[in-house]
């Protein structure tokens, strides 16, 4: 495992099945945010190869989509196995890029070649129906419907920087099995995780042309695409404010929406502390809780908040700090722009009267664990996700004050309720505005085949790689009139 860069390299882009420069000849330099220095170089593409990529992909996808589902199978089992075995070097590349601790970056790897394999066994298994004519009152026998599912045609697929391989191969793999193209545009701090995952699919002996992969300036490629003819639906996951962009420029194309969260613990003055607490650090300090579902406030019942706020405040001490090189468990932020963002809301609620329990120590984008007690609804950082490790904790006086200023927020991504009272847990989950409840445990994506989604602010449409599936395909019925 290496934690240095020893060379730095210019890394081409992947434009209808071939690796090359941008006729641009411009390139982005990509910075790792805890080496503090340029770790390579990736192109900055042109509209015209945009255009080229989005016309090799349609046309590649003809054939595409008439080889069989287990041919189309076999190159993604092939890919899922050259992950595996570049285990080591995707995940160096996503620990310097992302600043992501390296066992972590390893999972992420072999999470990814497992949702790959499940994708192609998932695909395999949803077979067609047939309808009666009859089957509805005046029908006729002589009527029998076929439905199947076809694909789209060409997919655009934004991922973000925090899981630049799994969350970018769970858009990819079920569009290439749903026989679509694929046009590929990972977050530009994520691009060079990105271009060695494609390097492993490229091995396979990919179709050329089935799919590219687009670095460059969002502000020259990434309304374009968004806004291309040839793309037939969109999958993104990143922030709210894009998404919302995003959703304004594409009209009438289908999209799912994967964005933002302000995930609440919901903790309940019978909780087991013990399960609470583990889960409350795992789901709020992963990462430096950079993660859309990261548990990003707790509201605990008044009657056990000084024992909850006493424990966290133990285990947040505990937490490793430094180099992801070293698997700490709080690492530099993606850049010292969102460490600013992290530190003005620490200091918004310090200014409001918020309790410091512990923390508020930065060095550069490393922002220290920082647990806030006595946080108000006046606070900014109540309401605004911060996408790093600060936990504000919110006493309530009931379920109920829980419940409300839970759906006060502009997000419903996920919700954790902590309680031994399964009744009062169903009651609760009920009532949360959340695309997800989690009891007893934290909030988190996965497992992978479980449907994903958020309500509100947090997204449309719905992943999971069974729901990845059919949003990247269409039914369409043959209706077959018998003599």
């Amino acid at each position: 495992m290496a934690s240095k860069v020893t060379e730095l390299t210019t890394y081409k882009a992947y434009l209808a099945g071939e690796w090359k420069a941008s006729s641009s000849g411009e390139t982005i330099a990509i910075k790792s945010p805890y080496l503090r220095e340029t770790i390579g170089l990736v192109q900055a593409v042109t509209r015209n190869e945009v255009d080229e990529a989005i016309t090799a992909a349609h046309e590649a996808q003809k054939s595409w989509a008439k080889l069989s589902l287990s041919e189309r199978g076999a190159y993604l089992e092939k890919w899922a196995d050259e992950l595996t075995k570049n285990n080591e070097e995707i995940a160096t590349a996503i620990m310097q890029e992302v600043g992501k601790g390296y066992s972590d970056a390893k999972k992420e790897v072999v999470r990814t070649a497992d949702l790959i394999r499940y994708t192609v066994q998932e695909a395999l298994h949803m077979h067609g129906e047939s309808l009666r004519g009859d089957g509805f009152p005046g029908g006729s026998q002589k009527k029998l419907g076929i439905v199947q599912r076809v694909p789209l045609g060409v997919v655009l697929a934004i991922s973000p920087f925090n899981y630049p391989v799994n969350l970018s191969a769970s858009k990819i793999a079920p569009a290439l099995m749903a026989g679509n193209g694929v046009i590929f545009k990972p977050a530009t701090q994520g691009s060079i995780s990105g271009i060695k995952m494609i390097e492993a699919l490229s091995r396979t002996g990919l179709p050329k042309g089935i799919l590219s992969l687009t670095t460059g300036r969002g502000s020259v490629i990434g309304d374009y695409l968004v806004e291309h003819k040839g793309i037939n639906m969109i999958t993104f996951t990143g922030g709210s404010d894009t998404g919302h962009h995003l959703s304004k420029q594409s009209a009438m194309i289908p999209m799912v929406l994967e964005l933002g969260g302000k995930d609440p613990a919901i903790v309940c003055d019978d909780a087991d502390l013990d399960v609470t607490v583990k889960s409350i650090m795992n789901g709020a300090f992963s990462y430096s809780g950079q993660r859309c579902t990261a548990i990003k406030r707790v509201l605990v019942n008044e009657k056990v908040a000084d024992e909850l706020v006493a424990r966290l405040k133990a285990e947040v001490e505990k937490l490793k700090v430094g180099s992801p090189a070293d698997d700490s468990t709080i690492v530099p932020l993606i850049s010292d722009k969102a460490a600013d963002t992290v530190q003005g809301l620490i200091d918004d609620a310090l200014a409001k009267n918020a309790t410091l329990v512990t923390g508020n120590k930065r060095e550069k984008n490393l922002i220290y664990p920082t647990l806030l007690d006595h946080v108000s609804q006046a606070m900014d950082v109540a309401w605004i996700e911060p996408f790093g490790p600060v936990l504000p904790v919110i006493r309530v006086s009931s379920d109920e004050e829980a419940i409300e200023i839970a759906n006060k927020s502009q997000y419903g991504l996920q919700a954790s309720i902590f309680t031994q009272d399964i009744d009062r847990a169903l009651a609760v989950a009920r009532q949360v505005e959340a695309g997800t409840v989690q009891v007893n445990g934290r909030t988190e994506r996965g497992p992978d085949h479980f449907p994903f989604l958020g309500v509100k602010a947090s997204g449309m449409g719905v992943q999971g790689i069974h729901n990845s599936l059919i949003s990247m395909s269409r039914q369409k019925v043959t209706v077959l009139n018998l003599k």
